[in-house]
């Protein structure tokens, strides 16, 4: 089921929230867990089952962890922490890579092997990362084991991020889980992060994801250089709109549940460094990566090169993390090797530098990455980057050009404006100036204004999925 959709919004969200808040309070993860597997199993139900070993291994697993750490057998402990590690990730290896690594050893081996009939389960690199982050922590003594199953299979399944992030750990809401506290203030807020969402995803993200498809249908010989660059700025907006909205959208509706989870978006696009930009995008999984890799292999502790060599190892499994496909790969290769240059001496060269520049700077990579991160083909990829950079026999501009530019130029000046901190620091000034019942009235107005023109836009197309589903 999508949060934007027609059905969540007008059938399973008010359904669920009226169910919520009559049932008591030692029942309401229970009816958390029992909706989110609903929401889980409306498009595949047969996936409920792999999610459920999941969390059986996780929570048997959890136990017997915590039980021999408290007796002091570390030794044991480690085992049942593997056994969850390699229990899952299997599992995870199974359905997302196994199908890549049977037709590169057939293509590298000189054989034709039949290709697994299977298909991806939705979420479990999320779920899964969830579920590894809790085993671990349990192990290092950062959070006790959770020993009813119910509130550990609602946190690992809890529906609001359960898809596609944020990658929310067990000791983040460990307490929330026996321990919050809805209030209307909490609710209202979520509403209105919600909403946000929603407008990201269905008003602009749709929208300039629209232009990419469009302009990269353009035929050759009707295609320019400068088309090439408009279709990867859209492809940028669109995958930051797309999953900072989806972000929002479970942000907003873990606070209506009485949740607080972190943030996973910093206005990313406003970065002066690659180093910056891995700060600010997609907090949650840098931030795992590096608790759970980079950190236990020794970090920057250990010399420069075997800092270098975990950084590789990171944005190898990174790109890896993100799809089963070279271009991932390539795409996290291509960070690491920013982020190498960075940190030996190129950070020091652009704190020298003038602010617009090393902006510039930023986007220019960051939009180079996403051309890697959107062509799976790695000939479609090397086709676009030829004719963005001017080889491949196009002319730079044409009428269909200017055409193309007028058409699209508004929507397209909207998202880089919203990726900017123009909006927040709008909406901070109206409340340090105590303009508090202007900001409510606006706040009011933009959330009917929002949700009728989501509504219409979703009731024109039926099928708008996330980008990052299929992660």
């Amino acid at each position: 089921m999508l949060f934007s959709s027609i059905t969540f919004l007008y059938m399973f969200l008010p359904a669920v929230l009226l169910l919520y808040f009559i049932t008591p309070r030692k029942l309401k993860n229970t009816v958390l867990l029992l909706v989110s597997l609903v929401f889980y199993g409306w498009g595949e139900p047969k996936y409920i089952f792999v999610m459920a070993a999941s969390i059986i291994v996780g929570y048997v697993s959890g136990l017997l962890t915590g039980y021999y750490r408290e007796k002091g057998k570390l030794k044991a402990a480690k085992l049942a922490v593997i056994l969850s590690v390699t229990v899952n990730l299997g599992i995870l290896i199974f359905f997302k890579y196994s199908n890549f690594f049977i037709s590169n050893i057939s293509r590298i081996g000189g054989f034709t092997a039949k290709l697994l009939d299977v298909t991806l389960p939705l979420g479990i690199s999320f779920y899964t990362f969830q579920i590894l982050s809790y085993s671990v922590d349990v192990y290092r003594g950062e959070v006790r084991s959770q020993k009813n199953i119910i509130d550990l299979a609602a946190y690992i399944t809890l529906f609001p991020q359960l898809i596609a992030g944020p990658i929310v750990r067990y000791s983040t809401i460990e307490k929330q889980l026996k321990d919050r506290k809805e209030t209307a203030d909490l609710f209202a807020s979520g509403v209105m992060r919600f909403v946000v969402g929603l407008g990201k995803k269905v008003l602009i993200a749709n929208t300039v994801g629209e232009i990419y498809e469009v302009l990269m249908a353009v035929p050759d010989g009707r295609a320019t250089v400068f088309m090439y660059w408009l279709a990867s700025f859209a492809y940028s907006f669109q995958i930051y709109y797309d999953f900072s909205g989806y972000s929002d959208m479970a942000i907003g509706l873990g606070r209506m549940f009485g949740f607080r989870f972190l943030e996973n978006f910093e206005h990313p696009y406003i970065s002066t460094s690659i180093t910056e930009f891995w700060r600010r995008w997609h907090i949650s999984l840098s931030s795992w990566f590096r608790d759970y890799v980079y950190i236990p292999l020794g970090g920057n502790r250990k010399g420069k090169g075997r800092m270098f060599l975990n950084i590789f190892i990171v944005w190898l499994l990174t790109g890896f993390w993100h799809g089963a496909e070279w271009n991932f790969i390539i795409w996290g290769l291509y960070y690491f090797v920013i982020l190498m240059i960075e940190k030996s001496f190129l950070l020091k060269v652009l704190e020298k530098l003038p602010k617009l520049v090393r902006h510039i700077y930023s986007l220019f990579l960051i939009n180079m990455g996403w051309v890697i991160f959107a062509n799976d083909s790695l000939s479609k990829l090397g086709n676009v980057l030829k004719c963005m950079f001017g080889f491949g026999g196009l002319e730079f501009w044409n009428k269909a050009t200017a055409f193309y530019l007028m058409s699209y130029i508004s929507i397209l000046i909207v998202a880089a404006v919203g990726s900017t901190l123009l909006v927040k620091n709008l909406r901070d000034k109206l409340i340090y100036w105590n303009y508090q019942k202007l900001y409510t009235a606006c706040t009011v107005i933009f959330i009917l204004i929002v949700m009728t023109l989501a509504t219409a836009g979703l009731a024109s197309d039926s099928f708008n999925p996330f980008l990052y589903f299929r992660f």
